[in-house]
């Protein structure tokens, strides 16, 4: 997975509490609502609270198991199917960038078409997706330089040898052989951040700061679209801030997102950020990972996040929000898409190619041996 692990156990929390939800203009989404039920502010929930997810099979003999949580919202946010603790808070780490697109987007950042995309982006780092970072820093009147996030070597293989032999053009010059921000899998959130500080005239320094007019703004859309208090305030990969809440939230903030474009009603920045995202698929993951799969193939967003989050949203705004205990997110999607079709909101028939693109088989000598399956309490719900 292309993010970078938090070091920090905690952040330094806004100067105040995080603002009052109810200003980030969701468009009749109900606000203000209470904190995760859970106590366990200082972690997520506990081997206890969790269920068996997947197995990994190694010539039919369970090798490992993945254990953790998953939720499917309908519609109307009501949990329609779960398994395990839903309600202990999580860090949805970068499945969380859809929202934090659309905070820049309201603070006044012109984001169209693919850069909405790239805003909402846990990329590999191609050409094309250093590419559009840099461009849209341009457009800002910034540049590499001024990005917050790490640096690092891209993803993609094209992308890395030639950077590597300092032959990258990127934005008319030729990038040193080094690590880039550009590569960064986060660059096109932090270009966004960026933009929509030039154009508010905040400062640049201090734009992941939690006390920052834009992360305060990011907070306030969150609670819009998740519909609760957030429990506690952290440190991402990429050194922006990560909001804890509850697994249902998730799903429910992720419904309303992918149900927004066919709801007049809706945020209209949330409409354009599914939009794009299924428009631009490319641009959010990469040719042939995950994420583009699920969204090319079956037309509903996907989204992942570090330490094994994984989202997903229908265009009926049916959710799915899953969280695998250890961290690991090999077996997410494939819980994840068979929890969407056991919800009627994708059919059957549809998850076998997907599925076999992106669930990758257990290999002895270099030869398929074993796979990825299924644990009985999420077969148990496609009865």
């Amino acid at each position: 997975m292309a993010e970078q692990q938090s070091t920090p156990s905690s952040a330094p929390a806004p100067t105040g509490s995080p603002a009052p939800a109810g200003t980030a203009e969701a468009g009749g989404i109900e606000t203000g609502g209470p904190a995760p039920s859970s106590a366990r502010v200082g972690g997520t929930f506990t081997v206890d609270d969790a269920v068996e997810l997947a197995v990994v099979d190694r010539n039919g003999f369970v090798e490992s198991r993945h254990i953790g949580s998953a939720v499917v919202v309908g519609p109307d946010g009501e949990v329609e199917l779960q398994v395990g603790d839903i309600e202990a808070p999580v860090f949805p780490r970068s499945s969380l960038k859809p929202f934090q697109a659309i905070a820049a987007m309201q603070a006044g950042a012109p984001l169209v078409g693919e850069q909405v995309a790239l805003a909402c982006a846990s990329h590999v780092g191609s050409r094309e997706h250093m590419e559009l970072a840099a461009a849209m820093l341009a457009k800002a009147g910034l540049s590499e330089d001024d990005l917050r996030c790490p640096t690092a070597w891209p993803q993609d293989g094209p992308a890395r040898t030639a950077l590597t032999r300092g032959e990258l053009e990127i934005g008319g010059r030729t990038l040193a052989a080094e690590k880039s921000r550009l590569a960064f899998n986060c660059s096109g959130k932090h270009a966004a951040f960026l933009w929509a500080c030039v154009e508010n005239g905040w400062d640049l320094e201090t734009y992941l700061d939690a006390d920052h007019p834009l992360q305060r703004h990011v907070v306030e859309v969150v609670e819009e679209f998740a519909g609760e208090r957030i429990a506690h305030l952290a440190v991402d990969g990429c050194g922006a801030p990560v909001p804890a809440f509850s697994l249902r939230g998730l799903a429910r903030a992720v419904g309303r997102l992918a149900a927004a474009p066919s709801n007049k009603n809706a945020n209209a920045r949330a409409a354009t950020v599914a939009t794009a995202m299924l428009d631009y698929p490319w641009a959010v993951h990469g040719e042939g990972e995950d994420n583009t799969v699920v969204m090319e193939d079956l037309g509903i967003i996907c989204k992942l996040g570090a330490e094994g989050v994984l989202v997903l949203g229908a265009p009926d705004g049916t959710a799915c929000a899953v969280k695998i205990l250890d961290g690991n997110g090999r077996a997410a999607t494939l819980v994840g898409l068979t929890l969407m079709a056991a919800a009627g909101a994708v059919q059957p028939e549809q998850l076998g190619p997907v599925l076999e693109k992106t669930t990758r088989p257990i290999l002895g000598g270099g030869e398929p041996v074993g796979r990825i399956r299924l644990a009985a309490p999420v077969l148990a719900l496609l009865d």
